[in-house]
């Protein structure tokens, strides 16, 4: 039994844990929660190597060493675009060493341990499936495969026979214990996994991240019980259910079920991705044009997307609105909660130019003023002010609550090319005769503008 100093050590690593996501709720106190939540992990991973005194230490150690230097070092290098991706292998990982434990723990299970068979058994099917499917969405994400939904006649079939074999295969493991009948319980889970995540695509995609990492928690809760580990219960559950709320709540930013998300391409409900462009004409400037819109307004709000972050344009923007806030110019940030590629992705990118936290407004709160509004800048984004979430019941976003960006004097997109947004479709906004765009390089034609306001 584990000594009475180790479950004290446990029990303050895991209140670390619990007030670490309390402090991941708002920007201000993120990075004292997320520097929270690693001190506890350090704290239970040392009281583990004393409590325990674990064989192969030098095994471990090397283990530990290289995760250490390798999580390190990508989470350092990794772009801010690439975000999403590195939570997924993470995530992904968390939950393929949740099965191999279970897998190993096997042999510790004997016949008549019902409880203990149950939570192994889960534990290899869902740690699998998130494993496998995080590698999928991982390669989604980084372009290694298709964005677009990936179908095939006979794929529902296929996913349900495998759902129904790997609960089969687990009852059977809870019959019989044996660590081959796991070997194929953990098979049929990573072709489970493959199967789940294939048929999503566009900017679905960061969704089932949120969902997968539920799972996860999920497999390290049972884990714990399977280990007699109080504190990868505690973990597990508390990422569980995060995992689990943050799922509910990004569905509910997009205006569609799980269920949608997950199977909707079945049926053509999936947000696509790789959309073209039509031949209508629109309206073009200059920067000396757009700067003039926004050097005489009085009331500017700006829209930052996915294309910020790849310009890594946050600094330059954040000059040009200290600049129109010198001339008395009101600005404001609307953050939609799935701008970007997973939510708080804006809110991070802004922080790190030294944004000021009260300037960036969430949609509920934000929406109502568009009416009043001047000028909007939308800089990289493209769908959350996509007026077919209203509109167009036949399009992908159709229902998607969107920033009300169509209803301001003047609109302002910066932008690449014609090239639709991340679910494929066209954005009506762009032909409005109200809207005027400015092309290029973001982080260039923000560079212009803000040369051409301190001349206006």
């Amino acid at each position: 039994m584990i000594a009475t100093w180790a479950q004290i050590g446990y029990l303050v690593a895991a209140v670390c844990f619990i007030v670490a996501l309390k402090g991941l709720s708002s920007p201000k106190t993120a990075r004292t929660g997320n520097a929270l939540g690693a001190a506890g992990a350090v704290l239970a991973v040392v009281i583990t190597f004393i409590a325990y005194k674990p064989d192969n230490l030098v095994a471990i150690l090397i283990a530990l060493l290289i995760g250490t230097v390798g999580g390190v070092v990508g989470s350092r290098r990794v772009q801010m675009t690439h975000m999403p991706q590195l939570v997924a292998l993470f995530n992904g990982v968390g939950g393929g060493a949740a099965a191999l434990v279970a897998l190993m723990e096997l042999g510790e299970v004997h016949d008549g341990e019902t409880v203990a068979a149950i939570a192994t058994a889960f534990t290899i099917l869902v740690g699998a499936i998130s494993f496998s499917g995080s590698i999928v969405t991982f390669a989604k994400l980084q372009e290694l495969m298709t964005t677009r939904p990936v179908t095939f006649p006979g794929l529902p079939v296929l996913f349900v026979a495998g759902l129904l074999g790997g609960v089969a295969v687990s009852a059977w493991l809870v019959s019989e214990p044996r660590v081959w009948v796991g070997v194929l319980l953990c098979l049929l889970g990573l072709a489970v996994g493959v199967m789940l995540v294939l048929p999503v695509g566009g900017a679905d995609v960061p969704i089932v991240i949120s969902l997968l990492n539920a799972f996860t928690g999920l497999t390290v809760a049972a884990g714990g019980y399977v280990l007699g580990n109080t504190l990868l219960l505690v973990a597990g559950t508390l990422v569980g259910a995060a995992g689990t709320l943050l799922t509910k709540l990004m569905a509910d930013a997009m205006g569609r079920s799980v269920f949608n998300i997950l199977f909707g391409a079945v049926r053509g409900g999936s947000t696509l991705g790789g959309g073209t462009a039509s031949e209508r004409p629109v309206i073009s400037g200059s920067a000396e044009d757009v700067a003039i819109l926004l050097g005489y307004a009085q009331r500017v709000i700006i829209v930052p997307g996915y294309g910020l972050a790849v310009a890594q344009a946050q600094h330059t923007l954040r000059d040009l609105v200290e600049e129109l806030q010198g001339r008395g110019v009101k600005v404001d940030y609307a953050i939609h909660p799935v701008a970007g590629r997973m939510p708080g992705h804006m809110n991070v990118l802004l922080a790190e130019a030294q944004v000021p936290y009260e300037q960036l407004r969430e949609m509920d709160e934000i929406n109502g003023d568009f009416k009043s509004t001047d000028v909007v800048l939308v800089v990289g984004a493209n769908d959350v002010v996509n007026p077919a979430a209203r509109t167009t019941p036949s399009a992908p976003i159709y229902g998607m609550p969107i920033l009300n960006a169509d209803e301001a004097q003047r609109v302002i997109f910066l932008k690449r090319s014609m090239r639709p947004g991340f679910a494929g479709i066209e954005n009506e906004l762009l032909y409005d005769p109200r809207t005027t765009l400015l092309f290029g390089d973001a982080r260039e034609s923000l560079a212009k503008l803000l040369a051409s306001v301190k001349t206006v």
